[in-house]
């Protein structure tokens, strides 16, 4: 066999052939990545998966999951038109526009592209909606009839707007005032909780919950150390959310973040200590200056998950990535670009395992 004739031409003539449908399958897929960023964070395989399925938007499904954090099916009526999105929890919420994969072509990522377009927008109109039905309603009812999400972002808008009130609320009981009415809130919680809920809406109110508590326990220092400004440093390091020109920000000290309404179902948070308000404060002053940050501690201190509990505050798409010493350049590059295309946060566990000559090319750029 190692003797046919012409066998090494035939083997180099074949490598150089596939070197050049290589080529030109990871032009394709660059082409597609340009397009909808999100496919940067996947793999080859990963994308090609999604890309074969051109003809059947329902195929898609399965594969949502890599390329949003929440989004694990959308709601297709008998058309084959999406009406809204669902969580991996179930929670259905409706979209205010009805998007047609059909008229996409064929071409997946065009209506991928739509899709993140619509969840924005879906997030925004429910969090509108919400914030105009809070005043009017009873709060315990109010939060089981809205995105769970949405309730946390509003629950903490008002607890700012009234806070700010009681600061400067003239003979300086306000605050004191405003704790009692907190801890009314969550005795009207906990009877809730003891009611009948569905699995969905007890998730819901459980991450509530734990922000409120955060919420009164920092209301109570307010309170003992009397203050009387809303410019005084205690409240001022607060993760605070206002409504400003029609759109949610979140500030603490000086740095503003806008809200990313990226959709991110029924998720629980992370009880909030000094620390990693700490590490909130110190995060957010980077961001404000375009910069990143490094939390940096003993394994399991929860390093990666205040950073993703950071982004879920903010509503932000963030994508964890474990680096091993096999990851290269190109590999980095392909990250950077999907981080700087989309807007969303990358993650970087174990960081110090990249080898130096490839981080050195990250220094650089």
């Amino acid at each position: 066999f190692s003797r046919t004739e012409g066998l090494i031409d035939n083997l180099k003539e074949s490598f150089d052939l596939l070197e050049l449908i290589n080529k030109g399958l990871n032009a394709y897929l660059e082409e597609k990545r340009l397009f909808f960023s999100r496919f940067f964070f996947l793999s080859n395989d990963e994308l090609l998966s999604i890309l074969a399925e051109t003809k059947d938007p329902l195929r898609v499904q399965p594969h949502l999951s890599k390329c949003f954090e929440a989004i694990s099916e959308l709601q297709f009526n008998d058309q084959l038109v999406i009406e809204g999105m669902i969580s991996a929890e179930k929670e259905l919420v409706p979209w205010p526009r009805k998007l047609n994969p059909a008229e996409a072509r064929g071409a997946v990522e065009k209506w991928l592209l739509q899709t993140e377009a619509y969840m924005r927008e879906a997030v925004r109109d429910q969090t509108m909606k919400a914030r105009q039905a809070y005043p009017e309603n009873v709060r315990t009812q109010w939060a089981c009839e809205w995105p769970g999400m949405v309730v946390i972002c509003i629950g903490q808008m008002f607890w700012t707007t009234e806070t700010e009130a009681a600061i400067v609320e003239p003979g300086g009981k306000g605050v004191a005032k405003y704790r009692d009415k907190l801890t009314q809130q969550l005795d009207d919680i906990v009877e809730l909780v003891r009611g009948n809920l569905t699995k969905l809406q007890r998730s819901a109110v459980g991450a509530m919950c734990v922000l409120d508590v955060h919420a009164r326990d920092m209301t109570a220092i307010l309170a003992d150390e009397g203050i009387t400004s809303p410019l005084d440093f205690s409240w001022l390091s607060q993760m605070r959310y206002v409504w400003e020109n029609e759109q949610v920000a979140c500030k603490m000290i000086t740095a503003c973040l806008m809200y990313g309404y990226e959709y991110l179902g029924v998720s629980s948070r992370l009880v909030v200590t000094p620390l990693t308000d700490r590490c909130y404060r110190t995060l957010m002053g980077a961001l404000q200056l375009y910069l990143g940050g490094a939390p940096e501690g003993p394994a399991g201190t929860g390093k990666t998950e205040t950073t993703k509990d950071l982004a879920k505050a903010v509503s932000n798409y963030c994508v964890v990535f474990n680096c091993s010493d096999g990851l290269d350049y190109l590999a980095m590059g392909k990250f950077f670009k999907g981080v700087a295309s989309c807007g969303a946060w990358a993650c970087f566990d174990e960081f110090n395992r990249i080898q130096l000559e490839v981080l050195s090319v990250v220094a650089q750029q």
